[in-house]
């Protein structure tokens, strides 16, 4: 299928196909998965390269920098150069980065490659705002998740694709793989996405210097991206301290089991689209509530989760399922409201958006490793169940601002 119209943000959008929606979905999910690949093979690229202990911790952190960089001076991009262009170039990076990866023998040479694969993979963060400019006002909010329930899915199958990978032949065949997935994915995108011209005429340093305008005065952006910080806060120490209690004497599950165990928060995905539903009737603010009501209630739950049994392993599973339904449902909602403030700022927008709460989720794995070593699972839940209580607190002052 081929689409050689061009969209504009003065053109009046009509309902996206089917298959115009799945391969946003999939796109930003085969995009974004780049980023967690080296997760679960971190310790193995360790052992190969030589990196240091002290090291070892860089091989996730230059990704996580990469991409933060990229929220900032890339996404933008998508306010002022043809988005089309725009995406396959930064698709093509993705591959190169990949491959950069996959054939590194040096540290120095992966942690490049690491940096690279960061800033490339913010190609979703161009994917989903090009989707909601194609939406009807009406049908916004549902495209945004459906689109997001593909990056979600991408970002939660990664750990587990690249551990069961790894383990039956090694990470870089993990890299070679995903290399050749960017390099079709590309060719899918160049045959099948519309031109969107946007119609910013401003230069490149005055585009990052209305960023700051942005951020200062917009209480929506503003808002919807505390929230946010706070939600990913949680899910990120979650993610970074479920896996060592698993892991742990107590439960004593293997890392084939944790990559399955991981499959559970891939369940939240499906909590996309029904909040864009919700958006879209006006009940945004019903499902915020109930989406940090969620975030809380999976760390009050997971406190009787630390004996090993089957039961504790249940309720564990179940924390990850509730959470990843708050986490997602209070994303969808705020990429909603934000892409409903101006069209032709919505790369600017999203930037700042995904930039802020992305801090957020650094600052939850960062406390949550410290926390669950001085602590155990006890510190870390209790420290977790902060980050969408202070959300829904300072949610509560909202009052009837929309």
């Amino acid at each position: 299928m081929s689409v050689s119209a061009t969209t504009q943000d003065a053109a009046t959008p009509r309902a996206l196909s089917p298959w115009l929606t799945f391969l946003f979905a999939a796109s930003c999910g085969f995009v974004a998965a780049n980023l967690y690949y080296g997760q679960p093979l971190a310790g193995l690229i360790s052992a190969d390269l030589g990196f240091s202990p002290a090291a070892t911790g860089l091989i996730v952190t230059l990704t996580q920098i990469g991409y933060g960089l990229g929220l900032l001076l890339l996404v933008p991009l998508a306010d002022l150069f043809e988005n089309r262009r725009l995406i396959l170039t930064l698709t093509v990076g993705s591959a190169l980065a990949l491959i950069g990866a996959a054939f590194s023998s040096t540290p120095g040479m992966f942690l490049t490659a690491s940096l690279c694969i960061g800033l490339a993979s913010v190609a979703a963060q161009v994917l989903v705002p090009f989707a909601a400019s194609m939406a009807p006002d009406a049908t916004r909010g549902q495209v945004v998740g459906n689109v997001m329930s593909g990056l979600l899915c991408g970002i939660m199958l990664a750990r587990p694709f690249a551990s069961l990978v790894a383990e039956t032949s090694s990470w870089h065949v993990v890299y070679y793989v995903t290399a050749a997935v960017m390099i079709a994915l590309g060719i899918v995108l160049r045959v099948n996405l519309p031109v969107r011209v946007p119609h910013t005429k401003l230069r490149y340093a005055e585009l990052l210097a209305s960023m700051g305008h942005l951020a200062l005065n917009s209480r929506v952006l503003q808002r919807r991206a505390l929230y946010q910080a706070g939600m990913f806060g949680a899910f990120s120490l979650f993610w970074t301290t479920a896996p060592l209690l698993l892991a742990s004497p107590a439960f004593g599950i293997s890392q084939s089991g944790i990559a399955l165990f991981a499959l559970a928060g891939a369940a939240g995905a499906i909590a996309s689209p029904i909040a864009g539903r919700l958006a879209d009737r006006g009940m945004t603010k019903v499902a915020s509530t109930l989406a940090m009501l969620l975030g809380m209630g999976s760390f009050l739950i997971s406190h009787f989760a630390t004996d090993g049994s089957l039961t504790a392993l249940i309720l564990l599973t179940a924390a990850a399922i509730l959470l990843d339904f708050g986490v997602t449902t209070n994303l969808v909602c705020g990429q909603r409201a934000i892409y409903g403030l101006s069209p032709e700022h919505r790369g600017r927008l999203n930037g700042l958006f995904m930039a802020t709460f992305f801090t957020g989720g650094a600052i939850g794995s960062a406390l949550g490793g410290w926390a669950y070593a001085t602590g155990g699972w006890t510190l870390a839940a209790w420290i977790g169940f902060c980050f969408p209580a202070l959300a829904f607190l300072f949610f509560l002052t909202e009052g009837r601002e929309k």
